[in-house]
This record gives structure tokens, sequence and C-alpha cells, in this order.
């Protein structure tokens, strides 16, 4: 099934007309405080910072010296008018309480606009984003020589140092990477003995989690290795990453991912065993997110440089196992922690991939448009995948 949304009527002229002193007020500094957060709230949480009083709204983005080319909208891609619109009615009518809205085309970012609580240098909370995240960095590491595509196939066990291997459940000595880097390793364990594994007071510094869940969980069998969205396979993936690389995978997260991109302003939990805490708890800005994004769309190269395995973000982000939660649309499709799903505009599909968060957060890529969107909100409920389909899409489509 794809996502079909009928495109709205829009009475652009009439709307541009009476949207231009917003828009011109919002942008007439660059780097209006009124879209920073300011050095009095810099030690401020996301949740405790007010809403702005005039949302941003950029459609010629500075040039921040952060590693971001940028660009204009029109000059460089996009129907101003529709996107002007759609900023519009978010500004107006922000039920889905949205943070913020950026637009990469040809990797430029033409459009920049925060709303609500956003603000363009405060990092966002990110969810589940954070999996993705985890995704790239196990790219980072095959690229690097620390893994490789086979071991994708190889049991965690293999790799995960000090796993006792006779107390584990029966089968699960053969759960692959591969498999719980998509949401299939079997494991089944009981909301009570997962919150106690979870439980960051009963745990000691160094307490080996996959242990745990391998250990309490029921048989592992190929019966039970169906899609469950569950702490368990992030967590078990980050130990994986951190018995191979050099270091700690905190330390190389830090280093040989984010550092590489420029990406210094961030926040990622960690937990009483030392390890980040991989299936949410990290915090990024808007712009540090559109580089993650940007990264994906340009097959793991930044700046020229191959980063991340152009093969492993080709697994990644490819159709491996269909999502069976109810809250998960029908349309979409999972790959290592990264989401896929097709969307029509005037009759024709685009392929899009995503990584996706509650909240909402999103970072969404098409490869036929060269074109990154993202967005920030902090709701359960949005009409994100809508405003994609009504309102950006149309405006890069000949």
């Amino acid at each position: 099934m794809v996502i079909n949304l009928k495109l709205k009527n829009l009475i652009i002229t009439f709307l541009v007309i009476s949207f231009s002193n917003i828009a011109v007020a919002n942008v007439e500094d660059k780097h209006s405080a009124g879209a920073e957060v300011s050095v009095a709230d810099a030690k401020l949480t996301f949740w405790d910072m007010a809403l702005l009083k005039n949302d941003f709204i950029d459609s010629s983005p500075a040039d921040r010296k952060d590693d971001i080319a940028v660009g204009e909208l029109d000059v460089d891609g996009g129907n101003k008018a529709i996107i002007i619109n759609m900023a519009q009615e978010i500004s107006d009518n922000n039920n889905g309480k949205f943070d913020s809205v950026l637009i990469s085309h040809k990797n430029k970012l033409i459009f920049e606009s925060y709303y609500g609580r956003g603000r363009i240098n405060l990092p966002h909370f990110q969810s589940s984003v954070t999996k993705s995240y985890l995704s790239i960095a196990v790219g980072r590491a095959i690229q690097l020589g620390y893994l490789t595509m086979a071991d994708l196939n190889k049991p965690v066990v293999s790799f995960i140092k000090g796993v006792d291997l006779e107390k584990i459940a029966a089968g699960a000595e053969n759960i692959t990477l591969h498999q719980v880097m998509s949401m299939r390793s079997g494991i089944r364990v009981s909301a009570e003995k997962q919150k106690i594994i979870m439980d960051s007071s009963t745990k000691t510094k160094g307490s080996n989690v996959s242990q745990q869940f391998l250990q309490h969980s029921d048989a592992i069998s190929p019966e039970s290795q169906t899609f469950k969205y569950q702490d368990a396979d992030p967590r078990i993936t980050m130990q994986v990453l951190n018995s191979v690389v050099p270091g700690s995978a905190k330390d190389f997260i830090k280093n040989e991912v984010l550092a590489k991109m420029n990406i210094t302003d961030y926040g990622w939990k960690e937990d009483v065993n030392g390890l980040l805490i991989p299936e949410s708890t990290s915090h990024f800005t808007s712009r540090d997110m559109l580089k993650l994004g940007t990264l994906v769309l340009n097959k793991g190269k930044w700046q020229g440089e191959q980063l991340i395995s152009a093969a492993f973000l080709s697994k990644a982000t490819s159709n491996i196992t269909k999502p069976t939660e109810d809250w998960i649309s029908e349309s979409f499709s999972y790959g290592y922690f990264w989401y896929q799903t097709e969307l029509i505009v005037k009759g024709k599909s685009y392929h899009a991939k995503f990584a996706w968060g509650g909240g909402e957060q999103y970072i969404i890529t098409f490869e036929a448009l060269d074109l990154t969107v993202v967005f920030t909100a902090h709701a359960r409920e949005n009409n994100t995948m809508q405003v994609m389909a009504e309102n950006i899409l149309p405006a890069f489509i000949q």
C-alpha cells in the first residue's frame, strides 16, 4: 500500500501577498536572536524553552559556517509560493506543534523555519531517530574495516565480549546482527523482566545488557523471529559496535561520525553501563539532522569523502521487513533502523527513505528529487507525511 494524498487547491497569489510582511519581518536579520537560544537560556532544556513569540521563516538561509551549503528557494529550486504557503499554514494553525521544517535541495539548504520551542542552535530531542544514528555508526565501522558486510550475517554473540553462552536461551546463539538491526531478533522477554533489565537502578557499571536479554528471553526459533519494535535489538547492536571498534562506541560515534561532519553541539544520554542509550535519548539541532540526511542521500559521502559504507547504507535503507505494529503505517517498510515508503503526488510515486521518532521527528530523503527534509515537533499525533506529500513535494515536481 502507498500513501495516496490529494493535493489541496492552493490560492497562492493571495496567500503570498498576505504573508509577505510576516516573512520579511522574520528574516530581516539572518542571525535574529529570536530564533536562537540566548545566553541566558543556553542551559535550559528543550521542554523549559518558551514558545517563540514570532515564528522564524527564511527562504534564503544564512551561512552559519557549519559546513552546510546554503542557497535560495526558487533560485536554487522549489516553488517559493507553495513552500511559503505551507509555512504560513503551520504558523497559523500549529496544532501539530511543529518546531522546525528545513529543506535541502541539491545539497543546499534553501528553506529554514522554526516554530514553537524550535531554535536554530537548540538541540531537539530525537526519540527513535536515535536508532538511525546508530545504524549510520555501524556503517562507519564497516567503512573503516572494523566490521564487514559478511559480518552482518554472523551471530551477535561472536562479537560481544563476556557473554556466557551456557546461560542464554535456546537458539539465542544464532541471532545475527542483520536480525537485531531489522528488529527481528526473536527475543521475547516479559514486561516485568524487561523493566528490571532496563531499570538503571538495578544495574552496575559494566553491566552486560545483551547477556540479560539473551538469557531471560523465551527460546528463539525461526517462527519467533518476526518484526517486533523493542529496545532489546538496538541495545544489542550498540554493544556489538562497542565491542568491535577501538575504545568505546561513544567515542567512536563522537570522533568518527559526528566530528567528521562538524557536529559538536549535541546530547546523548549514557546508560549506567557506560554505553549510549541507542533507542532514544539523543538531542541534535535541526541543521545537524539535515547533515545526516544529506549523508544518506549522497550514499555515505560527505564533502567528497566516503564516510559511510555505500553498500551498507544501500542495505540499511532498503525494504528488509514489514513492520507489524498497528501504530506504524501499512505503507512503511523497514531496513536497519530506517524506514521506507512511497508518496503519491499527481499520480506519480516518489520513494522516501526516512528516520522517524516519536514526537514527531523526521529526516526524509528523496533520491529522485535530490531532496532532504527535516521536521521536528513535540506532539505524538502529527500530519507530517501529509504536509510532505501535499505541500513540499509539489514544490519540487516539474
